[in-house]
């Protein structure tokens, strides 16, 4: 017995010695606890919510209802599941309000009461109906129970090759009385999957990437607000609309949204923009810490999930000349699917509901559940980021090293913004380093204060970095990077620091932005990009060897999967990109579709200028990103080595599913 007790004492050391040494990771704070689902139950998640028992309630986006018993996974850590219900049209939504359950149809909101005790539905009740036109893009969402007992639901838009709001209201936000009358709240939306009352009243909305819409963001929604996508605006003149504006009212001038707002009245500026590729590429659902402190320290915040990149960010709010704005943080990755769906478990842990047909995600399974748990460890993190009248105020977890956190050279910022237009997405627009003047670290080591030496751009995201500071226990920070959207200066008073420091330029954390260098053309001219010719070149007098037309198919996917072509023939490639997203189509060397993916997704700020196309060997044609419904045609000369080639999307999220085989062959 004393050998045993002393081997294990001896495995115990050298385990925590290990753990020690190396670099402490999300998982060390926040485990990843995946519930087991039965085989044949196809759990795709459109709707969670907790039970006042502990169960967990979760409807699909095959129309069922499944209730599962004991997702805590406790004693025989068994989950039970009992199907409540079936036959609705994809709900994407789902509430518990006195012993009843609801749902969001397609084009309903439905009651579902179990009348006899047995955990089956067996009484379903239309609460309320909306028209629906049948474009496959009409999703709807909720439904959210309101301290009153109202309700609001979100109607997604059409798609037609840009937004639409073929049907009554879609695009906006509606209130569902009590006696199941709608009445309209707020428009501008485009795929408000995710909105959520916190405790102070406020409502928010999460916002994907689409027309109209820069990049992810998170809108505080009032009566009467317009949030950007003027489709919804078709129903503006609609008896009890709070919205007075008309489609024509709004500009697409590629100008900021913030700049755009000064002479549109009432369009609602984004609180938080999360940076497109950095922090997420499609938002979804949003929770309001209110465990007291049982997941972590950061109660009162925000946790927004991210479906494409199977991840969730942290946010900070705050109020500045009474409007709201913050600071955003990654938090936690690695989940096993698209994150669309998050709730409290009665223990303070997070249940995260998952999908990913037809919405690709870096998480390679098709949907499931896990729970995100604190594991009691704090981490060294940037609790919050505020505004000061002359820069920011760091605020940290843990107390910080002084001598590191009192060095300039810890620190750099940087400020972008994004186009406000029509376009699906935008690039970083008028990125700028931010020079700092000083750092003055508190007493207690929580905070620090960042002094510019310039005045910041209202309305600009700004990028915080603080690479190099440590915790007083030697930690570096679990994430360094915090984009704070800056759409009012905080008053008050700015501190004194006698000259300004010397600083250097940050690079915006971005990948090179250097291009391929130009190669002799006709006649001696430079061409553009030998691995991006549009034009047929001058010396094919009888044009091409092969014509190759490539498409897409919803599901991300290309409309081939095969294609042969001759070693070393002449060859135009024409791409159609009819789907509803962003897409470009990158032939790259055999067996390197992933790698290329890998690099284009590090491209960070720098992705979109670069079309989502890194510089690297592997890369071998590409086009350029594509809007939705639009073309474009490359020109190259195929390999002159036979072999498997591969064509693949680059753009985030989007590679690991969206491939095909150029066969190249002699």
């Amino acid at each position: 017995m004393k050998n045993k007790l002393s081997f294990l004492f001896f495995a115990f050391f050298i385990s925590s010695v290990v753990v020690a040494q190396r670099p402490l990771t999300e998982d060390d704070y926040y485990r990843l606890v995946t519930v087991p689902i039965p085989e044949g139950v196809k759990l795709e998640v459109g709707g969670m919510a907790v039970l006042p028992d502990g169960r967990l309630g979760v409807s699909t986006r095959r129309g069922e209802v499944w209730f599962i018993t004991n997702p805590y996974m406790k004693g025989s850590r068994q989950p039970q599941f009992k199907r409540f219900a079936y036959g609705l049209h994809e709900p994407l939504g789902l509430a518990y309000h006195n012993g009843a359950i609801y749902a969001t149809q397609r084009g309903e909101l439905t009651k579902m009461i179990d009348t006899d005790g047995d955990d089956e539905a067996n009484e379903y009740q239309s609460v309320v109906k909306w028209p629906l036109s049948g474009n496959y893009h009409e999703y709807s969402y909720g439904p959210l129970f309101m301290p009153n007992g109202e309700m609001l639901i979100t109607l997604n838009l059409d798609w037609i090759g840009y937004g639409a709001s073929l049907a009554k209201w879609r695009g906006w936000m509606l209130k569902v009385t009590e006696k199941g009358e709608l009445k309209p709240y707020a428009t501008g939306l485009r795929s408000p999957s995710s909105f959520r009352q916190l405790r102070d009243g406020s409502i928010f909305y999460t916002e994907n990437q689409g027309d109209w819409v820069g990049s992810g963001r998170m809108t505080h929604l009032e009566l009467g607000d317009f949030a950007g996508n003027p489709a919804g605006l078709r129903w503006s003149s609609e008896p009890g609309s709070p919205v007075k504006l008309k489609p024509e009212d709004v500009p697409s001038t590629g100008k900021p949204m913030h700049e755009v707002a000064k002479t549109v009245k009432g369009l609602k500026v984004p609180a938080i923009w999360f940076p497109h590729t950095i922090l997420g590429i499609s938002t979804s659902d949003i929770v309001e810490d209110t465990t007291s402190n049982r997941f972590g320290p950061f109660d009162g915040q925000l946790f927004v999930g991210d479906q494409g990149h199977s991840k969730i960010m942290r946010v900070f709010l705050e109020k500045v000349a009474g409007e709201f704005q913050g600071a955003c943080f990654l938090f936690r990755s690695g989940f096993q699917s698209g994150i669309l769906r998050m709730a409290w478990g009665l223990d303070g842990s997070l249940f995260v509901g998952q999908t990913s047909r037809g919405w690709a995600a870096t998480g390679k399974d098709p949907y499931g559940v896990q729970r995100l748990v604190w594991t009691g460890q704090t981490p060294f993190e940037m609790k919050a980021i505020r505004s000061m009248p002359d820069g920011f105020e760091l605020e940290f977890t843990l107390p910080v090293d002084k001598k590191t956190a009192g060095d300039l050279a810890s620190y750099s910022m940087n400020s972008f913004t994004y186009k406000y237009h029509r376009i699906y997405g935008s690039p970083v627009e008028d990125a700028r380093p931010v020079p700092i003047r000083g750092v003055v670290v508190s007493d207690n080591g929580l905070k620090v204060r960042i002094v510019a030496d310039t005045v910041l751009r209202e309305g600009f995201v700004h990028e915080v970095k603080a690479e190099g500071v440590k915790s007083a226990a030697g930690l570096a920070l679990l994430h360094n990077t915090g984009y704070y959207t800056l759409n009012h200066i905080a008053p008050g008073t700015k501190l004194t620091i006698a000259a300004p420091a010397k600083h250097t330029h940050s690079d915006m954390t971005m990948a090179s932005t250097k291009t391929e260098p130009p190669v002799s053309g006709a006649k001696g001219k430079a061409a553009v990009n030998a691995k991006h010719i549009t034009e047929q070149p001058a010396d094919w007098t009888n044009g091409p060897d092969q014509v190759i037309t490539i498409g897409t198919v919803p599901g991300l996917k290309f409309d081939k999967t095969q294609v042969e072509v001759k070693a070393g023939s002449r060859i135009k490639w024409i791409f159609n990109n009819n789907d509803d997203m962003l897409h470009n189509c990158v032939i790259v060397k055999p067996a390197t579709a992933n790698v290329v993916g890998d690099a284009a997704l590090k491209l960070n700020l720098n992705g979109s200028k670069m079309q989502y196309v890194p510089v690297t060997p592997n890369v071998l044609f590409h086009t350029n990103l594509m809007q939705p419904e639009s073309s474009e045609s490359l020109y190259f000369v195929a390999p002159t080595t036979p072999g498997d080639y591969q064509f693949v999307c680059t753009f985030p999220g989007h590679a690991s599913l969206m491939q095909g085989t150029l066969k190249v062959v002699k």
